[in-house]
């Protein structure tokens, strides 16, 4: 009964730990934040 318990808890913890993983990757950028031209283009 205890290893099942045990094997349940550990999969709810490595889920959670691939879940969070995945979503720091993606970029979330505003919609609006609009890219900056450098000062120096011309060069």
């Amino acid at each position: 009964m205890w290893i099942v318990l045990f094997i349940v808890i550990l999969l709810f913890v490595l889920g959670s730990a691939f879940m969070l993983l995945r979503s720091a990757k993606i970029p979330r950028i505003p919609d609006h934040v609009k890219a900056q031209p450098y000062e120096d283009d011309d060069e």
